[in-house]
């Protein structure tokens, strides 16, 4: 490791923890919804099913979100420690994008996630579901100002540079630049598809330990309907994100693409598989299927695409990388597609919950969406470089001036803490998969909302394994 520059030890140790990160604002961002689907459900039909899931689920959620927290601080850090140079350059449009997350997401979900998880049995039913309701709003809101500020970086909008720093000059032009509808779209549905795929595993799981009952059937079906309805809409949007990065980042499209140079004014192939080999400026071994890249990213049978050889070899993207990371995205969503056509086909013919094979398939892919989800992070963020602002600022002007040495015993402790910490923060929550919903036991009926009542207690439900 201490053979790595100290500009590539900087940018392994922020991927190390993004990627730790994102995988838990991900599930908190679709449990949040579920929680408050389920809780709106239970008030309107008065199903204790969906009573018992929400509880179950609540719990997990609690363990996430700490979790994401935790691992979500560091980063803010780190901009400072490791990337002072692009502070120092972009920090007037990436900081109030960051101070606009603290006071509207995290304030609204700090003041009713209390609530949320602690007050069940302690306010009225309708404050209660509009705690639920404050909370995944706050995670969507969240959201919108983190892509805003990452999708600046993508595609700068709104701003002049005066004495060598960022000015902005039109906030609404820097918030709602080129690329931030699709890419907060993509996030958003991605976030949705990952819990979908957790919550259906889960619900899998049971079910071939034969604890067959309403609500383990439930978790499944609801995560199934997700799955065929949100999947198909992510490759919708993710065409659409597509055509968007042509247009405003042709490099990483070629890069993604593997496509090095044309050939007269023949269409472009698509590339299916193949190692794209950067000092030899060629894709070895490619299996092509011609005319389809202009087809899908085009919409036409005659247009090229750029090639990577159009672009000075310094202003080149790593295509070994973000050609098998796209790749790995895009196949995982197309099995998730067919596992939610799968599903509707076993729930027309009343198998769905019998069906063992399809059963071991929802539990494999448990943990696809947050692999894809990951795998898209990778494909976005390297296919940016070598520009930490897109055509703006380069990667290696934003990087502290640290020395290998100091970054290399940094990246170490990173991953040591972070496995220990978040290993068990996952191990916990797995148990709590594992023990599954129970009947809810509802302590202290004899009172009603501001008396002395039992709360919720999101962090106890793990004591024993079943």
């Amino acid at each position: 490791m201490l053979n790595l520059p100290a500009i590539d030890l900087a940018r392994m140790q922020f991927a190390f923890t993004v990627s730790f990160h994102i995988i838990f604002p991900a599930i908190t961002i679709g449990l949040a919804s579920f929680l408050a689907v389920l809780e709106g459900l239970w008030l309107k039909t008065r199903d204790d099913t969906y009573r018992d899931l929400y509880h179950f689920w609540s719990k997990i959620f609690a363990v996430n979100f700490g979790m994401g927290v935790v691992s979500g601080l560091v980063m803010a850090y780190e901009f400072g420690t490791n990337w002072s140079g692009f502070s120092q350059f972009a920090g007037s449009v990436t900081g109030p994008l960051l101070t606009y997350e603290v006071l509207t997401a995290f304030f609204l979900e700090a003041g009713f996630l209390g609530v949320m998880l602690f007050g069940w049995n302690r306010v009225g039913r309708g404050l209660h579901f509009f705690s639920s309701c404050m909370v995944a709003l706050g995670t969507i809101i969240s959201t919108f100002w983190i892509l805003a500020s990452n999708s600046w970086m993508q595609t700068p909008q709104g701003y002049e540079i005066v004495n060598g720093q960022v000015v902005p000059t039109d906030w609404l032009a820097v918030i709602f630049n080129p690329s931030f509808p699709f890419r907060l779209m993509h996030m958003a549905t991605a976030a949705f598809v990952a819990t979908a795929f957790f919550v259906g595993a889960s619900g899998a799981w049971h079910l071939l330990r034969g604890r067959d009952n309403p609500a383990v059937r439930r978790m499944l079906s609801m995560a199934m309907w997700m799955a065929l309805i949100v999947a198909p809409l992510q490759a919708v949007i993710g065409d659409m994100h597509g055509l968007n990065t042509l247009k405003h980042q042709p490099a990483k499209i070629a890069a993604i693409e593997g496509h090095w140079e044309n050939t007269d004014d023949k269409p472009t192939p698509l590339i299916l598989f193949g190692i794209p080999d950067m000092q030899a400026e060629k894709t070895r071994y490619a299996v092509e299927i011609p005319y389809l890249g202009s087809l899908i990213l085009t919409h036409s049978l005659d247009k090229q695409i750029p090639a990577l050889k159009s672009f000075a070899p310094e202003d080149r993207p790593n295509s070994t990388i973000i050609f098998w990371s796209f790749r790995i995205m895009a196949g995982l969503g197309m099995l998730m597609i067919v596992v939610g056509l799968w599903s509707l086909w076993l729930r027309k013919r009343g198998t769905l919950y019998q069906c063992r094979p399809f059963l071991y398939l929802a539990l494999f892919m448990g943990p696809s969406g947050l692999i894809a989800l990951l795998a898209g992070w990778f494909t976005t963020e390297v296919g940016r470089q070598p520009w930490v602002v897109y055509g703006v600022m380069r990667t290696k002007d934003a990087v502290a001036n640290h020395s290998v040495e100091q970054l290399t015993l940094t990246l170490v402790l990173f991953v040591l803490v972070y496995f220990s910490l978040f290993g068990t923060g996952i191990g916990y929550m797995m148990r709590l998969v594992r023990k599954g919903p129970q009947p809810h036991v509802d302590h202290g009926a004899h009172g009603g909302p501001g008396q002395s009542r039992t709360p919720a207690r999101p962090l106890s439900a793990a004591d024993e394994e079943n």
